[in-house]
């Protein structure tokens, strides 16, 4: 067991938010699940929590009740090699329900909020022979975008001074 888990409280949608982020990220997988017992306090047999692993990381999500909401103070980064993969986590993420922001944020289904972000973006930015002209241009063209677009933010480093 890692360390530090994030633990994602649900109102009562824990075990289908589970199910859905093991389905989204290939090789997710739902570990554990509890359910809560006559000692309460949701009723006696529903899902308690949902240990569940992608990408390498453990959550364990609680139907713990309508006490807390998520808000967007707290987001996951998934860093995508590619434009594709942006755009595979972009639909999936964002599909049912959720919500899309600016500068590859968006909020699922069950209001967690998810940053979907090319892995080129932060050399862009800081690069190993930072250019804060280049960085500039990167960031200008970052915050036009919803979804981001790796061959957009490829085109606004290379523009000439």
């Amino acid at each position: 067991m890692p360390m530090i888990t994030p633990f994602l409280w649900f109102n009562d949608k824990a075990e289908e938010a589970a199910t859905f982020y093991v389905s989204v990220f290939k090789g997710g997988k739902i570990q554990m699940v509890s359910r809560y017992t006559e000692a309460g306090p949701g009723p006696v047999g529903s899902v308690m929590t949902v240990e569940f692993k992608i990408l390498g990381q453990t959550f364990t999500a609680l139907n713990g009740g309508p006490v807390f909401r998520f808000n967007e103070s707290v987001s996951f980064v998934v860093r995508c090699k590619t434009q594709r993969e942006v755009d595979y986590y972009w639909k999936k993420m964002s599909s049912g329900g959720g919500r899309t922001s600016q500068c590859g944020w968006l909020k699922d289904k069950y209001g967690v909020s998810w940053q979907i972000v090319p892995t080129a973006l932060l050399d862009l930015l800081l690069g190993k022979k930072h250019d804060p002209v280049r960085a500039a241009r990167v960031m200008s063209a970052m915050m036009q975008m919803t979804k981001l677009d790796l061959k957009k933010l490829l085109q606004a480093a290379a523009l000439q001074r």
